[in-house]
């Protein structure tokens, strides 16, 4: 069933129904298809996107501007000198100046609130390439991958998410857990959480979805009988190096290594994480905190496993390209 999301913006998940959240979904295993049969159809023709970018990005970045220029549009990248945003300007009258100029703007940086009052002040579609609180794009490029991977429904997957439960991809994965109606086991110390906000708001839609969002500080009982794992990085960009050896300490055992696959049960389970990851020295940034962390073996992932046939974190990465795509499409087209 098709769903009329024109001029919708896609700042959060919980903006989103089920059905909505689906339907996206579906476009993009539609826009993929085409992609790779050759027949897909140029649908924003004469569109203009700005991608307003705070926070660098590998991912986001190149799968916007491959998404606009296949379906026919022209994309302006302005980096983090590129605007006078929160500068010289407003977000709000940066928002009015952009919207006259462009049919869509995307926004990458730290404050949900910026993505907020670029969405209520611009007059076209925004779109989230990741705050603090919400990375949105990155869902449907995960439930898109796991339905793939799985061939289950959405609400038939079973997954684990590992480590550091108080940032935007676990909270993320909470609330589109939630809407998807699937099951989610979220695990790492007590000392980091997820929010109480966050799991209230995914424990009303789970009542009408059939979801389970359950928090636990035990990774065997989390993984047990799941069809992936899911972690993310332990310290974040920008993070002080002070908290690196307490950070890497407090979350070890929520390591994502060859024990904790096994403890899943599921000869067929897979590994997942959203990039960049430190599963090796072979980055500055990673052969630092490695080396300050004694952790040889990679930090959030072992090596072993991110290289193992098990990992479908390229099959993930790639799904950003046909599900940004889908977001456009189905706000633009």
């Amino acid at each position: 069933m098709a769903y009329n999301l024109k001029n919708r913006s896609f700042v959060k998940e919980i903006d989103f129904t089920p059905k909505e959240m689906e339907f996206l979904l579906d476009l993009s295993a539609a826009l993929k298809t085409a992609k790779y049969a050759g027949t897909e159809q140029p649908l924003l023709a004469g569109k203009n996107i700005a991608l307003l970018f705070e926070k660098t990005s590998t991912r986001t970045r190149a799968a916007f501007e491959v998404a606009a220029f296949d379906q026919g549009a022209h994309v302006t990248y302005l980096d983090p000198s590129g605007s006078q945003m929160g500068h010289k300007e407003s977000t709000a009258d940066t928002a009015r100046v952009l919207g006259r100029m462009y049919d869509g703007i995307e926004f990458r940086g730290a404050s949900q609130v910026d993505a907020e009052a670029l969405a209520a002040n611009a007059g076209v579609p925004v779109y989230n390439g990741l705050t603090d609180d919400w990375h949105p794009t990155q869902m449907l490029a995960d439930f898109l991958t796991m339905h793939e991977s799985s061939k289950k429904a959405y609400d038939e997957i079973s997954y684990a998410f590992m480590g550091d439960l108080r940032f935007n991809m676990a909270r993320s994965h909470i609330v589109m857990a939630a809407l998807m109606g699937s099951d989610l086991r979220l695990c790492g110390p007590g000392e980091l959480a997820p929010p109480a906000d966050v799991l209230r708001i995914a424990n009303e839609i789970a009542a009408k979805t059939g979801a389970t969002i359950t928090v636990t500080e035990d990774p065997q009982a989390a993984v047990a009988g799941v069809d992936f794992i899911h972690t993310d990085v332990w310290v974040s960009m920008g993070e002080s190096k002070d908290v690196w050896i307490d950070r890497v300490n407090l979350l070890k055992p929520y390591q994502v290594n060859a024990a904790l696959m096994a403890a899943s049960g599921n000869p067929h389970v897979k590994f997942m994480h959203c990039l960049p990851a430190f599963h090796d020295a072979n980055t500055t940034v990673g052969k630092e905190i490695i080396e300050a962390t004694n952790m040889p073996d990679g930090l959030e992932v072992t090596n072993e496993i991110f290289e193992s046939p098990a990992s479908i974190v390229f099959d993930q990465a790639e799904n950003r390209l046909h599900t940004i795509k889908a977001v456009m499409v189905a706000t633009l087209a």
